[in-house]
């Protein structure tokens, strides 16, 4: 009933594609404005104002903010395969860190006799393990438009190749998730290794300039967060305009159940298959944003901590919903900032407390506590929280779950 109210909804509504998919997503609107405007204002208020200035941003403070931007992203990618598709990746960390590699080896090759062995062909580290000549795979990374080519395609390659052989074997459920794991922890333990040529446990650092500019400059980093703002709103809109249409109609119908859907005669495969290189494409972008901020990339960005700690995000903000997971990043990370400074031994245990507490109370995440707090006191017959107020929010709470 609701799938049939969805897209007779859907077919009444006219105008361009923006409008079609934003129509019904008030909380989206309403996030893209505030991106929009801190992508644009804080560089400003950094490069332009004085540092006595009550409204100046300090670069440090910019700095982690781009970061925050970066994992916001990558918390949209995962609510994208997870939210509206039902995979669940344990292991969408490689990804992040494929992206991240590619844009280090750019970053390294711009180093050039500037290192401290002075060899304007190899990194550092080549020199230092005695390499003689650049592997194979570092060529073409001295160019700009190559590596951001490699962003996109080493992440979607590996996606595409691991999500055929797993699709196709039909393996579900909790089964996909400990492979995916298993993918990003073999990852993990290559890219330790030396011989790999990816600077081993100490990964890819010293970076000096993308583009010619220098990375420590105010402006760089100011253009850097502005890019960092963009890919967010660029890729939370290529999203909503997959789960806003038919595809996503049918992606739905396979996570709320994959059997009928392909009873029905849809290529259950294909469909998941589609939206999980996308979703790997689009983590990528953050880690080659993530990069050149916080200036190293080593082999710990596989962790497999970190690709959970991704589903925190995303289940603490609302799962289903884009925008829950924007939220659920940010909160989760500047939380994690605070209390690994103030209650450094105790954070893992509050991140854990915290997903128990979310998943038992906020099954809809942070975003969900609103509609849950209407139904409470509706049930009650209390007088709750004005209805109207919230009819988009709620509606776009109930799309990612009906």
């Amino acid at each position: 009933m609701t799938m049939n109210k969805e897209i007779t909804t859907a077919q009444e509504i006219k105008g361009g594609p923006l409008t079609r998919m934003l129509l019904n997503d008030a909380a989206g609107r309403k996030l893209l404005i505030i991106l929009a405007l801190m992508s644009v204002l804080i560089p400003l208020s950094n490069v332009l104002l004085p540092e006595g200035s009550f409204f100046h941003v300090s670069t440090y403070t910019m700095t982690l903010l781009g970061k925050y931007l970066c994992y916001a992203l990558l918390a949209v990618s995962v609510d994208l395969i997870w939210g509206y598709c039902g995979i669940l990746s344990l292991g969408h960390g490689a990804f992040f860190t494929l992206g991240g590699y590619a844009m280090g080896m750019y970053l390294m090759r711009q180093i050039g006799d500037r290192g401290v062995y002075s060899n304007p062909e190899l990194p550092d580290f080549m020199v230092f393990l005695n390499w003689t000549e650049l592997p194979w795979y570092w060529l073409g990374f001295d160019q700009f438009w190559f590596a951001m080519v490699m962003v996109i395609a080493a992440p979607g390659i590996l996606a595409f190749v691991f999500g055929a052989l797993a699709f196709r074997s039909r393996v579900t459920g909790v089964y996909f998730s400990i492979i995916t794991q298993a993918l990003t922890y073999a990852l993990l333990l290559a890219f330790f290794r030396n011989d790999m040529g990816f600077g081993g446990n100490n990964g890819l650092t010293d970076f000096k300039d993308i583009l010619g500019f220098d990375l420590q400059a105010d402006s760089t980093r100011a253009t850097l967060f502005f890019a960092s703002g963009l890919a967010l709103i660029l890729g939370y809109l290529i999203s909503r305009f997959i789960v806003t249409s038919k595809l996503g109609r049918v992606l739905v119908a396979i996570r709320d159940s994959e059997s009928r859907a392909r009873f029905m005669g849809y290529r259950v495969e294909s469909y998941k298959l589609f939206v999980f290189v996308v979703s790997a494409m689009m983590a990528g972008v953050a880690g080659a944003l993530y990069v050149p901020q916080v200036g190293i990339i080593n082999p710990g960005e596989f962790a497999p901590i970190n690709s959970i700690e991704m589903i925190i995000w995303v289940a603490v903000g609302g799962r289903g919903t884009l925008y829950g997971a924007v939220i659920g990043a940010v909160l989760v990370n500047y939380a994690k900032t605070y209390f690994t400074g103030a209650f450094a031994e105790l954070w893992l245990f509050m991140l854990g407390g915290l997903f128990v507490l979310s998943t038992l109370y906020l099954p809809k995440g942070v975003v969900g506590l609103w509609a849950q707090l209407k139904e409470k006191y509706s049930s009650s017959g209390g007088s709750g929280p004005d209805e109207n107020s919230s009819s988009d929010d709620s509606a776009v709470i109930e799309e990612g779950r009906t």
